[in-house]
């Protein structure tokens, strides 16, 4: 039997924020928080109860313990974790707005301790102990050595019967449209579910029509038995090759939308590892409600909470 329940590989990254209504070219002062694509998705599991394991890279000191505390405490397994005596740890700024404004992201994680890792830097053992290896397009867009390690990662993978998820996770700051549809393409192939948001789906490959028929253009580039997209304020559809599933967006007072998309994959996986993939879109839809309703990246819940909420419409004072 497998160690983990679900494995990943990313960076962990400082996230450091100015509240709405203040300008980055004139802060006095900075939120910090910690975030990544894949550990969050991994460290809710791990709130949610599944055992999950990270491999990644940080710099010793005060920098790198923060990210790797923070994960900790979710429940994330930090043992593959490679520590740097040299390498900086990766940040991005965030600039919060409202319209006429658009939320604004600066990263700065070039050469990091993560970037730099090599195919023979992974504890390959401990990431293949596992039902599950979630995967992100974010990670294999920062760098040559990570394409080659997440191509490897899928190798592996296949080759010991590991089923694999990817979230697409476009990010134009990364790479361009085009390139991305491209760099994809073995990824796709590969994957037992896929995540794939509706607008990733238009600017990449110029996919439109209504969700379903979105979801059936997808379709042909993947040999993913579960697919995902996520449909913004719409909700989410999922697909199992057999049926269709819709859940709608569940009614939330936003706070931070950063994050949302790791919570609602979370969500999703939650489900499929109880082997119930339409509950998953169910699930997906709530995490991702919870995501937008609280600070920061890292979801703060319990597998008793999101049942409790799964089927609730109530929003009054819980005494």
């Amino acid at each position: 039997m497998p160690r983990f329940d679900v494995t990943t590989i990313g960076e962990g990254q400082l996230r450091l924020s100015v509240p709405v209504g203040k300008r980055l070219e004139q802060i006095t002062q900075l939120d910090v928080s910690v975030a990544g694509t894949e550990a969050n998705v991994t460290g809710l599991l791990s709130r949610l109860g599944w055992s999950c394991g990270w491999v990644s890279s940080l710099p010793k000191g005060p920098l790198g313990r923060r990210v790797a505390r923070e994960y900790s405490i979710a429940g994330l397994d930090v043992s593959a974790v490679a520590w740097r005596d040299t390498g900086r740890l990766a940040t991005y700024y965030v600039e919060y707005a409202v319209p006429p404004r658009s939320t604004t992201v600066i990263y700065d994680r070039k050469n990091s301790c993560f970037a730099t890792l090599t195919v023979d830097d992974i504890d390959w053992d401990y990431l293949l102990d596992t039902r599950l290896l979630h995967l992100s397009g974010i990670t294999i867009a920062l760098s040559a050595s990570m394409r080659e390690i997440q191509l490897e990662a899928i190798r592996r993978a296949k080759a010991k019967g590991v089923k694999i998820s990817f979230d697409m996770n476009y990010r134009s700051l990364l790479w361009a449209p085009e390139a991305a549809a491209i760099g994809v393409k073995p990824v796709f192939e590969a994957v037992d579910v896929l995540f794939l948001a509706r607008g990733d789906a238009r600017r990449m490959f110029g996919f439109e029509g209504t969700p379903q028929e979105i979801v059936e253009q997808i379709a042909p580039l993947t040999n993913a038995q579960y697919i995902v997209t996520s449909l913004g304020d719409e909700g989410l559809i999922g697909w199992d090759r057999v049926q269709f599933t819709h859940q709608p967006a569940r009614e939330v007072g936003i706070i931070d939308r950063i994050g949302a998309g790791d919570a609602m994959v979370g969500g999703v996986l939650h489900g499929w590892l109880q082997n119930d993939f339409a509950k998953g879109i169910r699930y997906g839809v709530l995490t991702a409600a919870l995501a937008l309703s609280q600070w920061g990246e890292q979801i703060v819940t319990s597998s008793e909470e999101v049942e409790t909420l799964l089927d609730s419409t109530n929003s009054d004072i819980s005494r």
